[in-house]
């Protein structure tokens, strides 16, 4: 006897379709799974064994070999329960096994047959409809991989409701895409008196996606601005959210359902080169790209560990990343924007005389110098934040509000998707190469003025194409169709204004 079921295997966020071969033959008793499964898929029979015995069925004294194909695939995860036991129960001719095949499974078996929520329903409905099947999750997760709209996707709490849909005595209704999660309130821009400069590379960050570095006393409102980002940012298109919620979705993060919001991760500065770029048991997405298509917050950056913040130089360009282990390579996607936020000395006074530590302006050196140049060099902004008197604190709030600046951003961002339609790069900062030269284009005092900046303050190559995509954007948000003098000028304030100290 032998039946077959199918299920999924993930390698990053693509799901790779297994199939669940199940083999029953005289022999020595037994209960065996081979195919590279971990200790998690390992232990799935005795999981399986309790759950079939609660309904009643019980295995033959024969032998029973499982095995997941492809074999040289590593399988890991424990929702290969519930494919397995489809398999065995396929094999044992209790459900059909022309029906079983039609199915993608995924779930985790409790030892009392209830079907327990795993991660990944998402990207596994999108396997599924490729392979032209339906998905059978648990319950929980129904909802999130409905959201996909290509297959058929049924919610299933426990395993004898399997049993009665496939022998016909109960039919399981079809799960329905839950509604949007709703987004988290974000504080308004509204809030921040003083800093207009900063105000300013924050609007123009957000517009062109270009990373952004703030430097300032504790106090002047640093992490304040950042957290406001998330509030003037678009929302996500269709497609975004679709590559967003995939991610959460591996990460086992969706809990809340999908969601039009940009992510906002912020990480704290004790954290591993693993939670930042990813990797650790499974090879799991780090907050890189857990902030896919939204902001990654690093305050107090010199505080990071060298070798964490070094690993961000790559993924910045590229807007991905490989993790590499002994036992997976992985990529994920991560086209995040980066703020970060830092104090100019370990103390944070360096501007200040009075409240100075002796060892400056020495320590603000060695404190700014734990940044390589190479990672500074890919800021695209870099702003001073000076304190805020206490005058302006004693003013009303009478500044912008979110909404009014989210819409110029929104305006500027329809300009760009008009301009790189057909294209894969979807913001000014990813683009690159003749395309960039096609369209930032300078005037001719522009170029003269960019030229003149370049020897004077010795930009890369690197640097120089930045400041043309910041210009660009600048442009973008008055509406301009030409790149001028006033735009550039603009765009080389924020690239010179740390580096000239």
């Amino acid at each position: 006897m032998g039946a077959v079921a199918f299920t999924v295997a993930f390698e990053g966020v693509e799901a790779r379709m297994v199939e669940v071969q199940c083999a029953i033959a005289s022999g020595i008793a037994g209960f065996g799974v081979v195919g590279l499964p971990d200790k998690a898929v390992s232990e799935a029979r005795e999981r399986v064994r309790a759950a079939l015995t609660v309904l009643s069925f019980a295995l033959p004294s024969k032998r029973i070999t499982v095995n997941l194909s492809p074999a040289d695939m590593p399988k890991e995860g424990s929702h290969f329960d519930l494919p397995i036991a489809m398999a065995v129960l396929a094999a044992l001719e209790i459900v059909p096994a022309d029906q079983v095949e039609a199915f993608v499974f995924m779930g985790e078996l409790s030892l009392d047959g209830r079907i327990l929520p795993v991660a990944g329903a998402l990207p596994a409905a999108v396997a599924a409809a490729a392979e032209g099947k339906a998905l059978m999750v648990p319950k929980t997760s129904a909802a999130e991989a409905a959201w996909v709209g290509m297959t058929e996707v049924f919610g299933v709490t426990t395993l004898s409701e399997i049993v009665g849909h496939f022998t016909g005595r109960q039919a399981l209704p079809r799960a329905v895409a839950g509604e949007m999660a709703q987004a988290q309130q974000v504080p308004d821009l509204r809030d921040v008196k003083g800093q207009e400069r900063a105000k300013r590379a924050l609007e123009i960050a957000a517009a062109g996606r270009h990373h952004m570095l703030m430097i300032g006393p504790p106090g002047s409102g640093k992490s304040m601005m950042a957290k406001r980002m998330a509030g003037i940012l678009p929302p996500l298109s269709a497609e975004e959210a679709l590559e967003t919620s995939m991610i959460h979705s591996v990460a086992g993060l969706l809990a809340g359902g999908i969601t039009r919001a940009r992510p906002f991760c912020d990480p704290h500065h004790t954290a591993s080169q693993a939670a930042i770029a990813g990797g650790g048991r499974g090879a799991k997405p780090g907050q890189i790209s857990l902030a896919h298509n939204g902001v990654l917050f690093l305050d107090e950056l010199p505080e990071f560990p060298r070798t964490v913040l070094d690993t961000l130089r790559q993924p910045m360009e590229s807007g991905e990343v490989m993790v590499a282990r002994a036992s997976a390579h992985v990529r994920y996607p991560c086209r995040f924007l980066l703020v970060a936020a830092a104090n100019p000395c370990r103390c944070g006074h360096l501007a200040d005389a009075e409240r100075a530590c002796n060892k400056a302006p020495a320590c603000g050196e060695d404190y700014m110098g734990r940044i390589s140049g190479p990672l500074m060099d890919r800021f695209d902004l870099r702003v001073d934040v000076p304190p805020v008197s206490w005058q302006d604190l004693d003013l009303p709030a009478d500044g912008e509000k979110s909404a009014t600046v989210a819409a110029r951003v929104q305006a500027a961002r329809e300009i760009q998707a008009e301009r790189f339609e057909g294209l894969e790069v979807r913001v000014n900062a990813e683009a690159e190469g003749e395309l960039l030269d096609e369209i930032a284009r300078p005037d001719a005092e522009g170029r003269a003025l960019l030229q003149r900046v370049a020897e004077r303050f010795g930009l890369t190559a690197r640097g120089y194409h930045r400041v043309l995509r910041v210009a660009r954007t600048i442009a973008d948000l008055e509406g301009a169709a030409d790149i001028s003098r006033a735009h550039i000028a603009e765009a080389v304030s924020y690239r010179t204004v740390l580096s000239a100290k």
